[in-house]
This record gives C-alpha cells, sequence and structure tokens, in this order.
C-alpha cells in the first residue's frame, strides 16, 4: 500500500512533465512557424539590396515594412478579439500568409516588395495576437509566464533557423526559391494549428464593465503598468530591428568581409537566446517582472560596445548580448500584459503587439536614416538610447497579482 502511495505521485508527476514539455515544444513550434518570414529576410539584405538596386537604408526599410503590416493587424484584432474565434483565426492567417510570400518571388519593384511584406505583416500579426490571447486566455497565472516564454523562445528559433534557412536556399537556388520555400512552411504551420490547437468559442464577454471595444483599449490605456509595457514594447522591437538590420552591411564590409553564405551561419549567435529565454518564466516568478527586465535590458547593453570593434568576434559577441537581452526583455514584457490586464486581453495584446511592431518600423526607418548619413557608431548609439528608455518605463510595471510579479 506505501509503495502504491510513493508511486502513483511519481507518475503522474512525469505524467505532468511530460505533458509540460509536449506543450512548450507545441507552443513554441507554432510560434516559429508564424514569424519565420518576418526576420529571415534580413540574412539576405545585401544581396536584395543588389537585386533591386538600392540603397541599405531603402532595402531595410522595404524588408521591414512587415512591421507596419504588424502594427496595423496588431490593432485591428485587438479590437475585434472578441468576436474571433481563435482557432479559426490563426489558421485562416497562416494560409493567408503563404499567398504574399510566394508572390515576394516575382516581385518586379522595390514599391511592390514592400506591399507585400506588408501583408504578410498584416497575416503574421493576426495570428501571433491571437495566439497570444488564447494562451493568457487558457492558461493560469502561474502556467502563463511559461507559456508566454515558450512563444518567445519560438520567436527566437525562428530568427536563427529561419535566417539560416533563407542565406543557404537564396545561395544556392536564387532568391525566388526562397520565398516559394517560406511559403511552405507557413502552409505547414497553418496544419499544425489544425491538429493542435482546441476549438474555442469567441470572447463574448470582456468583464470589468466594459461594452465597447473602444471601450477596452481606453481602459488598457488608462492603466500606467500596461501604458508601460506598450512603450517598453516599441522600445524593444526599435533596439532588435536596428541592431540585426544594419550589422548585416557592416559585417559584409570591410575589415569584416562576411560572406553572403557565411551571413547566414553568424546567425548562430541566436542559439545562446533560444536557451535563456525559456528561463523567463521562472525568472518572474522568482525575482519578479522589473528586476528580470532590468537584467535582461543591462545584457543586451553590454553588447552595445563590442558592435563598433573592428573585430569579428567582437562583433559577434555583442550580437549574442543583444539577442539574449532584447528576447529575454520580450518574453518578460508579453507575459507582463497578459497579467496585467485583468478583462478582455485579446485588445490588450493588440495594442501591445501593435506598439512593438510600430516601434520595429520606427527602427528601421529612423537608424537606416542615421545609418546612411552617420554611419554604424552613431546608429549603435541610437539603439542604446532606445534601451534606457525602456529600463526608465520599467518603474511603472505593476500587476495587483502578488509581490513577486511587480
Amino acid at each position: 500500500m506505501t509503495e502504491l502511495s510513493v508511486a502513483a505521485p511519481k507518475a503522474e508527476a512525469q505524467s505532468h512533465s511530460a505533458g509540460a514539455n509536449f506543450r512548450f515544444i507545441v507552443i513554441a513550434l507554432t510560434a516559429f512557424l508564424t514569424v519565420v518570414d518576418l526576420f529571415a529576410t534580413q540574412a539576405i539584405l545585401p544581396s536584395l539590396t543588389k537585386h533591386y538596386g538600392v540603397t541599405p537604408a531603402a532595402m531595410g526599410f522595404a524588408v521591414n515594412a512587415s512591421t507596419m503590416g504588424m502594427a496595423v493587424s496588431g490593432l485591428a484584432v485587438g479590437y475585434f478579439s472578441r468576436e474571433i474565434d481563435r482557432r479559426k483565426g490563426i489558421l485562416l492567417s497562416l494560409l493567408l500568409l503563404a499567398i504574399p510570400t510566394t508572390l515576394l518571388a516575382h516581385a518586379p519593384d522595390l514599391t511592390t516588395f514592400t506591399l507585400l511584406r506588408v501583408m504578410q505583416g498584416l497575416c503574421m500579426a493576426a495570428a501571433f495576437t491571437l495566439t497570444l490571447a488564447y494562451l493568457g486566455e487558457h492558461y493560469s497565472a502561474a502556467d502563463s509566464a511559461s507559456a508566454f516564454a515558450a512563444y518567445i523562445t519560438g520567436n527566437v528559433a525562428s530568427n536563427l533557423i529561419g535566417r539560416l534557412i533563407s542565406a543557404a536556399v537564396a545561395d544556392h537556388f536564387g532568391l525566388a526559391a526562397n520565398f516559394y520555400f517560406f511559403a511552405s512552411l507557413n502552409l505547414l504551420g497553418a496544419a499544425l494549428v489544425y491538429f493542435t490547437i482546441e476549438k474555442t468559442p469567441p470572447m463574448k464577454d470582456m468583464g470589468g464593465g466594459v461594452s465597447s471595444h473602444f471601450e477596452a483599449w481606453i481602459m488598457h490605456l488608462k492603466n500606467p503598468s500596461l501604458r508601460a509595457s506598450f512603450a517598453i514594447g516599441f522600445c524593444i522591437l526599435f533596439t532588435f530591428i536596428g541592431t540585426f538590420t544594419y550589422v548585416n552591411f557592416v559585417l559584409v564590409q570591410p575589415p569584416l568581409g562576411v560572406g553572403s553564405m557565411t551571413l547566414g551561419f553568424v546567425y548562430f549567435v541566436f542559439l545562446p537566446a533560444i536557451a535563456t529565454t525559456p528561463l523567463a518564466g521562472r525568472a518572474v516568478k522568482r525575482f519578479g517582472t522589473r528586476p528580470t527586465f532590468w537584467g535582461s535590458l543591462l545584457v543586451a547593453a553590454l553588447g552595445l560596445p563590442l558592435l563598433v570593434l573592428p573585430i569579428l568576434p567582437a562583433v559577434l559577441l555583442g550580437m549574442v548580448l543583444v539577442g539574449v537581452g532584447t528576447f529575454f526583455a520580450q518574453a518578460c514584457a508579453t507575459g507582463f500584459v497578459g497579467r496585467a490586464a485583468t478583462s478582455d486581453r485579446g485588445s490588450a495584446t493588440g495594442l501591445y503587439l501593435a506598439s512593438y511592431f510600430f516601434g520595429g518600423l520606427i527602427g528601421s526607418a529612423v537608424l537606416g536614416v542615421i545609418f546612411d548619413m552617420f554611419g554604424w557608431n552613431a546608429c549603435v548609439a541610437g539603439i542604446a538610447v532606445s534601451l534606457l528608455v525602456a529600463a526608465l518605463l520599467a518603474v511603472f510595471l505593476r500587476t495587483p497579482m502578488s509581490p513577486a510579479t511587480a
């Protein structure tokens, strides 16, 4: 009898652990296939710049125009989120994403390329917003930090593997084949959602006495903690885009002189972030949101001085630190929004993602001009300012949940 009583809890714990691991993998893989198109194209930026005969800033803005679509889509989907079936919305978004991805293979000019990237962003953000809302609605406060960390881990993996694939396919088979391949990944993502995400009814009851979409937005914007988290999202992608868009041009130019195929392998710098980002949920539970967030920004800031050195190992280490820091910060901020929004998490998530992706768009435009006019060192200085602003905003990250989350 004693043996049975000991064995049963042990078997139950093992089953729970296996289930948690499977859930982590599914969430991470869904995130990977949702946003793999977002940054993969950055690995072939020099090739695209040459193909269209434009400046680095113009091509950088075109590639990152997807963030414009993502900002608009994040707002729209967040606004109507309570009427949207999560599963159907995610599935349809990924199916539609394959269309502009395929058409990019034949974009005749930079304007067409830019518009197709915007269309990609519309679809990616719709899937992204609905998935984050689904996680916030279907996981307990105790499990939500880990669930969001799993999703951001998949996002990190898409940055690494997507760039590697993009560089390899474009180098061996050409730019058109690259976009065909990523369209097939979009369809694979839709298949994964079809078989793994549960059917859910629209979230009709918003709670909190909110009767309209616009009132939900006003409610979230009146919350100082949520306002701060939205601005922090802006700063995070501003930093990330600024670093990992324009460092490509630094890497391929003397004195570093990295080749186009080798450029893809440079993005193994994201590997440490894949290992560390899943720990964000645990770190928030142990140390709280603000200390964890400040620590992640400090790690990113330590990488900035290394980025301006004319030594490849130093630049790569700097990229590692910025990647680890920004993704850890993103996991903290994303999970915080899910906890701080006391009702209608879909609209709160939409506002956060709109601000996040708008930060990426502004980052690519502003830092691109700085890069063209004043060079890489000035660009890195602009990135440092963004990190400082994010650190100051983190003072306002407070939730009513418990002292541990403050």
